[in-house]
């Protein structure tokens, strides 16, 4: 499958931003039961993905001025489902459910634009003395992919198809945003000048007040693949 990835989160406001987008790239195997309505698939996918609040156009939001990038990699397996009979249909809908596991790295640019990946920074207090509730969130991670989509059989070896799948996330770190302001003194004290500055990036005030709202930890972030799929059938007598 070629086609794009996108995210929702903390940077976002609303479900599908087109500018969060980046090109994405997912393969399969799959193997079909008897009946060809029911097919055990695994794949692996790579997207890359990206989020600002340059972008945002709530003039509450935009200030904060926070960004993030990030390359996905993604290992599932699951279930895929034909919607119709396949022998008797040449389109139909199908539906897939799985579990997978993510791979991210989220970083930035700093004022004098160099690349800095954010986990290691703690930028919201991850692993300080004052927030011992705020533990270092794992940079791999369990998701659920779902998916829907629609296939063409073009002949018994070749099929076009069209998916778009999202996938629910048990961390709200994807785009290392999440909560509140930790305490920039503690935070440059411990981590650094430059995690402090990557953590609060307001110009006006130009300190952070500790406890001041960041993120939304009440909403999980999600991230999805979308695309057109051409497939081979590697045993077309099965058909």
């Amino acid at each position: 499958m070629l086609g794009v990835s996108g995210y929702n989160g903390d940077l976002t406001r609303h479900p599908v931003s087109f500018k969060t987008m980046g090109p994405a790239l997912n393969v399969n195997l799959k193997y079909f039961l008897p009946g060809n309505y029911l097919g055990i698939r695994a794949g692996i996918s790579y997207g890359r993905i990206s989020g600002s609040d340059k972008n945002n156009d709530d003039p509450s939001i935009s200030p904060r001025n926070l960004n993030f990038k990030t390359h996905l990699l993604e290992g599932s397996l699951g279930a895929e489902l034909n919607l119709l009979d396949p022998v008797a249909f040449t389109a139909y809908p199908y539906l897939y459910a799985g579990v997978g596991v993510l791979h991210f790295d989220p970083y930035t640019y700093d004022k004098n634009n160099n690349k800095t990946f954010l986990r290691s920074l703690g930028t919201e207090g991850q692993g300080l003395e004052e927030y011992p509730g705020r533990k270092m969130y794992s940079l791999t991670q369990f998701c659920i992919p779902l998916a829907a989509g629609w296939k063409w059989r073009i002949n018994e070896t070749y099929e076009l198809g069209y998916e778009l799948g999202v996938r629910y996330l048990f961390t709200d770190y994807l785009d290392d945003v999440s909560t509140t302001y930790a305490d920039p003194v503690a935070l440059q004290a411990e981590r650094g000048r430059i995690a402090a500055e990557l953590a609060y990036r307001y110009v006006n005030p130009p300190t952070a007040t500790a406890g001041m709202q960041r993120g939304n930890p009440k909403v999980k972030d999600f991230y999805y693949f979308t695309g057109f799929k051409i497939v081979v059938n590697l045993n077309p007598m099965e058909q």
